[in-house]
């Protein structure tokens, strides 16, 4: 009987998730398996490969033959370069940060709070001298006058405007009036 060392495929659509298994080379690929002795999950950043080196080390001393992309996995890990005795061992497996628990971070925010010198959160009503407020409502009147003197001087100019065009539309109308009363003259 021949023993292969494969992946064994779990996981959902376009989420695969893999065990690293021991099984008979002609059971199917998710078929029964002898042993299951690691998991690779490739979507993950990094990819995340565990896999029990002590139970390599043995189905690979009894005969058990890695397929292509267990092979791969193994370098991976150094069990493939421990097995066969040559340097590399470590392997060159990256492993995903550990989280920083959210009580963990609470207790270090506190503590770096605790030790900053402490400052009074309400600050006192600073006033300011009566020359400064005094000098301010002057400033402000006299903005008020200008703003003031420019509205008359627009008011006057659209007045003028006004006058001047209903003036010239009555002259114009008595002039229409007149030509109407010398047509009705004459014609009498």
């Amino acid at each position: 009987m021949a023993v292969k060392i494969k992946l064994k495929r779990m996981g959902s659509i376009r989420n695969p998730q893999y065990r690293v298994v021991i099984a008979d080379a002609r059971t199917a690929r998710d078929g029964r398996a002898i042993e299951e002795i690691g998991l690779y999950h490739p979507k993950e950043e990094p990819s995340l490969i565990k896999i029990n080196s002590d139970r390599v080390q043995y189905w690979l001393g009894v005969g058990a033959q890695p397929t292509e992309p267990v092979m791969v996995l193994l370098k991976i890990t150094g069990d493939w370069q421990k097995f066969k005795g040559l340097p590399g061992a470590e392997g060159t497996l990256r492993v995903k940060e550990a989280k920083v628990d959210k009580n963990t971070k609470f207790a270090e925010t506190v503590a770096a709070v605790a030790n900053e010198p402490r400052t009074p959160t309400i600050r006192p009503k600073v006033e300011k001298p009566v020359e400064e407020v005094k000098a301010g409502e002057v400033k402000a009147e006299e903005a008020v006058a200008e703003s003031a003197e420019a509205v008359v001087e627009n008011v006057e100019e659209v007045v003028e405007a006004t006058v001047e065009e209903t003036v010239e539309a009555v002259v114009a109308e008595a002039e229409v009036v007149a030509e109407a009363a010398e047509a009705v003259t004459e014609e009498a």
